[in-house]
């Protein structure tokens, strides 16, 4: 009986597209819903914290007085609390996956101080 599966099986592979892509070349279209990284849009950035407090891997720095937004995407486990903690909603989730890379490094982002913009 298992071999009349299995044979089946085999057979029916034969015209079918193959499930597996050749990486480097195809890569998959990613899923509507899909988490991928965080994305800071840092002119909307009010540097409160929220992010850092809610986030349950500490992979979030926040610097007030250096202006400096930071966080680690190789620590992050992608679970969206700090986007949905952030109340002016500059953070969301990319659906790309993170680029590859040879070492580990931390995203820093430099933001912009909205005060000083506008009184020059």
């Amino acid at each position: 009986m298992g071999s009349f599966k299995l044979g089946g099986m085999t057979f029916g592979s034969l015209f079918k597209k193959p499930e597996t892509l050749l990486y480097p070349m195809q890569t998959k279209t990613p899923y509507p819903q899909q988490k991928g990284h965080i994305v800071n849009a840092v002119d909307e950035c009010i540097l409160c914290g929220m992010c850092a407090r809610v986030c349950p891997c500490h992979c979030i720095t926040v610097d007030k007085k250096g202006r400096m937004w930071e966080i680690d995407p190789f620590s992050c486990v992608l679970c969206g609390s700090c986007v949905r903690a952030c109340p002016t909603k500059c953070l969301s989730m990319d659906g790309s996956s993170t680029p590859v890379t040879a070492q580990k490094h931390a995203v820093d982002l430099a933001v912009p101080d909205k005060k000083a913009s506008a009184n020059a």
